[in-house]
């Protein structure tokens, strides 16, 4: 069992535009409404690949409802913690290269006493799971510390708690004993106040952070697939496939990561096979991942001098 924390979760509705236009009338072609946030996504995705998943999200009860049937639908299990609030919308507008442009509400108000619940419920469901993985903003409200209070609360935090956040969330987890962290380029970067231009620089950047307290670092690329940095290092990349949306790309890297035992080579392959699934689809999230994924992924040896390409996923 995998179980998912999302504190900030949402409705996303991916719009299918033919070319955004600032400032003028933009129409869609098509229109998608799923329930999503980051920790939900990874839950999603993880029931559509067979994989046993719970996922832990606060909504109030009309809300909760909808997700309850939307993860059920994937093969996922749903722990609704109430409050207070109308879960916020996300939107996404996709043109035909896979260019995303996203749009998204700040969430419903979160009191102490929500945030302390929140965490609780959470640790207490991970009591029968290989990994807790937390992701996504916080909600306005919530403590920046959140994520560091899950990682305090939850027994073997270094080796089964696996967090994806942002900006003072991600701030605040510096020290905090985690088992992987997972940031994009530009949050590694602005984490520790320094552009990266290489793939070395990425290396050294997330070596600092293992020595305060992560375990091992997979910092997604975009374009440039992905590195693990953890006793052994390695990278790895996805060739060949068209980029129809890149969002959501970033939960199925961490869901795969985690459901082939999100350590070493085999299980940071595996999590990119899962984006390919990710990437070649219209909406949030892919089919499940097959074969054919699976032969995209290419590893690599340590390229230190290798320039970025990618952008954040």
């Amino acid at each position: 069992m995998i179980t998912t924390l999302t504190p900030n979760p949402s409705f996303d509705r991916t719009l299918s535009v033919e070319r955004l236009e600032p400032g003028g009338v933009t129409r869609a072609s098509r229109v998608r409404v799923e329930c999503s946030g980051k920790g939900v996504n990874v839950a999603r995705a993880l029931g559509r690949n067979q994989r046993a998943a719970r996922a832990v999200f606060p909504a109030n009860a009309d809300d909760a409802a909808a997700f309850v049937s939307s993860l059920a639908a994937d093969g996922a299990d749903a722990l609704p913690v109430p409050a207070r609030g109308t879960m916020r919308s996300c939107f996404t507008l996709v043109e035909p290269d896979g260019t995303a442009t996203q749009i998204n509400e700040p969430g419903p108000e979160m009191s102490a006493s929500e945030a302390d619940e929140l965490v609780s419920q959470a640790a207490a469901a991970a009591a029968d799971s290989d990994w807790l993985v937390a992701s996504g903003s916080l909600p306005p409200g919530a403590p920046d510390d959140l994520y560091a209070r899950l990682a305090a609360v939850l027994p073997d935090a270094d080796s089964r708690l696996a967090v994806d956040t942002s900006g003072a969330a991600l701030d605040a987890l510096v020290g905090a004993g985690c088992a992987v962290v997972k940031p994009n380029l530009a949050e590694l970067a602005a984490v520790i106040g320094s552009g990266l231009s290489t793939v070395g620089e990425v290396i050294d950047a997330a070596g600092k952070f293992r020595r305060s307290g992560w375990r091992s670092v997979l910092v997604s690329l975009g374009q440039g697939g992905a590195v693990l940095v953890a006793d052994q290092v390695c990278c790895g990349t996805v060739a060949g496939i068209e980029v129809r949306n890149t969002v959501g790309a970033g939960d199925a890297l961490l869901a795969g990561f985690v459901s082939a035992g999100g350590r070493g080579a085999a299980a940071l392959a595996e999590g990119l096979a899962w984006a390919s699934a990710a990437i070649k689809s219209t909406d949030t999230l892919g089919q499940a991942v097959t074969d054919r994924d699976r032969r995209t992924v290419q590893l690599s040896a340590d390229p230190r001098t290798d320039r970025l390409v990618g952008v954040s996923a």
